[in-house]
């Protein structure tokens, strides 16, 4: 079976990524399953620019087909913050629980009605020989007053979604994946995917 890296050891993503890809005849494999370690240094000023170079490290580091995302937390009342600082919003390696409290701190004071934000993602998939496929994703919401659902994981627990009242943390995985802007930039990645599924390069399956 040909073989897809997914560039993150992140699981919440890597569950993620195979509940809507995994219907594809490829085997998907986080960096951890596949015994692979290498760390790309997250530096660019971009969530595009930072998607493109995990992806095509990894797929030149390993020889295969890496998919790799950035997204992140823009919050309007913040000028944008935490945008690609999202993950090390409160520190290099911050927890989930410290970044949410970070943001927190920042927005008190901060009615309902000026707490909008957006969650943005940039998913690639990138070939060994420097090819990439590129899709986008976006979800809108405001952020909450305390965190509330336990499940997702970043800032799930206080993005509330427009339209449903109710945080990403609150939803089940598959209400989720439906309309959240990983869900949202995956499918549109999974039909490049098809699209381009005869150029993926087997060389190195079995």
């Amino acid at each position: 079976m040909r073989r897809i890296i997914i560039a993150t050891n992140n699981s919440g993503k890597v569950q993620e990524i195979r509940q809507i890809l995994g219907d594809l005849p490829f085997e998907l494999l986080s960096l951890r399953d596949a015994g692979i370690h290498i760390k790309v240094e997250e530096d660019q000023d971009s969530f595009e620019g930072n998607a493109r170079k995990k992806a095509l490290e990894v797929a030149k580091y390993t020889g295969y087909p890496a998919l790799a995302d950035d997204s992140g937390l823009e919050v309007m009342a913040l000028g944008g913050q935490p945008g690609v600082y999202s993950a090390r919003f409160a520190g290099e390696n911050a927890t989930d629980e410290q970044n949410n409290a970070k943001l927190l701190k920042m927005m008190e004071g901060i009615p309902y009605e000026k707490r909008q934000a957006v969650f943005r993602c940039v998913v690639v998939l990138a070939y060994p020989d420097g090819r990439m496929l590129e899709a986008t994703g976006e979800c809108y919401g405001r952020i909450g007053f305390k965190p509330s659902g336990s499940g997702g994981f970043g800032y799930d627990p206080l993005f509330i979604v427009d339209g449903l009242g109710k945080t990403f943390a609150e939803l089940t995985p598959e209400e989720k994946n439906r309309i959240s802007h990983r869900g949202i930039a995956l499918r549109k990645l999974k039909e490049l995917i098809v699209q381009n599924c005869c150029d993926l390069d087997a060389s190195k399956n079995e």
